[in-house]
């Protein structure tokens, strides 16, 4: 595969609004050292300098406050395609800076989640939530591999997983999901055979070793988390200040994670419902009970009849369960979601809902050369790709079509709002490779400086005991911060667990183990 020099905005997503173009490839030189005998030679990557240049609006679609700070710079670094293999194909992975505002003690990368999450918008949306640790810290996002603007996967249209029953529906699924395997494989490249976390987290390590730091400084949300935790174990005398935020599990395998998911969201979903209810004017009523069928038929009337819109794109139930999942994150959205739903009903008018989804605005056109867009399919070809390259169960074809009816009401009954959503990429693992099985082996007892966990009680996503779980296996070097609050992660809701983790990673002031933040 050729490096990638450039690559154009993709579809916004709600938590930010756009990408950035990779730059120009820095030149690799060579090898540094003689590598230790059997093991590749890594020394062109790791003597590597990023080339940062003031990020290029037109191209990127970045928000106007960013494309006109001249601390925010743009760059990549080059990765192997094949760790295995160096000498061969390479990718470039885009990265952003927002430069340290005070006495600069090294680089701070954060990875937002998914997997399939952008780096670069990640951060180009949430700047400002880092101006106080960046007093000490460049602050980096990157798209990893496969994601955004670093080489993106795709797997074009997906199968619908519902109606298979019945022996002879679930081969004819099973079909289905074999082709779909197959298109993942067309669309995506060789990328898609080359991501996982064991892999992203080798490109952490020459994204730190790049950006001049002998340890790593690291701030990682939910399936970050699973990154950083992977990377405790790969480079444990290269952990610096670590932070993990919404701990991932790291035992439990796809379906279970997606039970787990549909479980969450619809948790969420109900508690939303009842807030709204008890306030006056919810477009719901007073109702709780009434208002949750009133959402599951909303999704699944929109499913059957989606609403056209002039240029003839549709809006359907899974459109109203997109929003929803990334909306019921944080509480503070409630209000604004409350609105939105309200337009739907009231007047069949989606735009509110497509707003708050990043749907809605101009695309810029892209420079000559350059890819046309990523994928609208990209955060979920990613994310299906890396969970599977990260579960080593892959059960047989009679296995599937004997359990597949089962599974289906499973995740029915865990959520009939996003039951189908969360069911999805657990069954387009079928027909892919069975993935590592370091992770659930390896990944346990790590040997580095303290580091720490937040957990928070009410999270939708990443559930509490997952914290927990994932700290007894890391052993004594993590220490656990207890946030009694909801919602999605910690950094972002809570101004205790932003104040403990700031004070963290810029003083090395880490909490008691077991201590915690109230809810606010």
């Amino acid at each position: 595969m050729r490096s990638t020099s450039a690559l154009t905005a993709a579809a916004a997503t709600a938590a930010a609004t756009a990408t950035c173009l990779a730059l120009a490839l820095p030149a690799l030189p060579a090898a540094a050292a003689t590598p230790a005998p059997g093991k590749p030679d890594l020394g062109r990557f790791y003597g590597q300098k990023i080339k940062w240049a003031a990020c290029e609006p037109a191209a990127q679609n970045l928000p106007e406050d960013v494309t006109k700070d001249k601390d925010v710079v743009c760059g990549k670094v080059t990765v192997p395609l094949d760790y295995a293999h160096p000498g061969g194909d390479t990718l470039d992975l885009a990265l952003m800076k927002v430069k340290a505002s005070g006495d600069k003690r090294g680089s701070l990368l954060v990875n937002f989640g998914g997997p399939g999450g952008a780096g670069v918008s990640g951060l180009a949306g949430s700047k400002k939530d880092f101006g106080y640790v960046g007093k000490g810290y460049d602050v980096v996002g990157f798209d990893p591999r496969g994601v955004g603007l670093s080489e993106p996967v795709s797997c074009g249209e997906r199968p619908d997983p519902e109606g298979a029953d019945g022996a002879e529906d679930a081969a004819a699924l099973l079909r289905q999901l074999r082709e779909a395997a197959a298109r993942c494989d067309k669309e995506s490249g060789p990328v898609l055979q080359h991501m996982g976390t064991v892999n992203v987290s080798r490109d952490l390590d020459v994204m730190r070793q790049a950006l001049g730091d002998k340890k790593l400084n690291y701030l990682g949300f939910s399936y970050g988390t699973r990154l950083g935790a992977v990377y405790t174990a790969q480079f444990p005398k290269k952990v610096g200040r670590m932070v993990l935020d919404g701990v991932d599990t790291l035992t439990e395998n796809v379906e279970e994670q997606g039970l787990v998911g549909a479980e969450g969201r619809q948790t969420a979903l109900d508690n939303f419902l009842l807030w709204c209810t008890k306030n006056a004017g919810c477009v719901f009523g007073e109702d709780s009970r009434a208002a949750r069928e009133t959402m599951v038929k909303i999704v699944k009337d929109l499913d059957a009849y989606p609403l056209r819109a002039m240029d003839g794109q549709e809006f359907t139930g899974q459109d109203v369960v997109s929003v929803l999942g990334t909306a019921l994150y944080s509480r503070q959205a409630w209000p604004a979601l409350s609105q939105a739903l309200g337009g739907l009903l009231a007047d069949g008018d989606p735009r509110a809902l497509l707003r708050m989804g990043g749907a809605l605005g101009e695309r810029p056109e892209a420079p000559q050369g350059a890819r046309a867009e990523v994928p609208e399919d990209n955060a979920d070809a990613a994310l299906m790709a890396v969970n599977c390259a990260d579960d080593p169960d892959r059960p047989d074809a009679k296995e599937v079509e004997r359990e597949v009816g089962r599974i289906q009401r499973e995740f029915e009954e865990a959520s009939p709002v996003f039951g189908k959503s969360m069911l999805t990429p657990v069954l387009l693992c079928f027909g892919r490779p069975a993935g590592t099985d370091y992770i659930r082996d390896d990944v346990r007892d790590v040997d580095t400086p303290k580091f720490l966990l937040v957990g928070t009680r009410g999270d939708p996503a990443t559930p509490y005991r997952w914290t927990e779980e994932t700290a007894k296996r890391l052993g004594s070097s993590a220490v656990v911060l207890d946030n009694k609050g909801d919602g999605h992660t910690g950094y972002f809701g809570s101004k205790c667990v932003k104040a403990k983790v700031d004070a963290f990673l810029l003083y090395k002031e880490l909490p008691k183990n077991g201590s915690s933040c109230a809810a606010e």
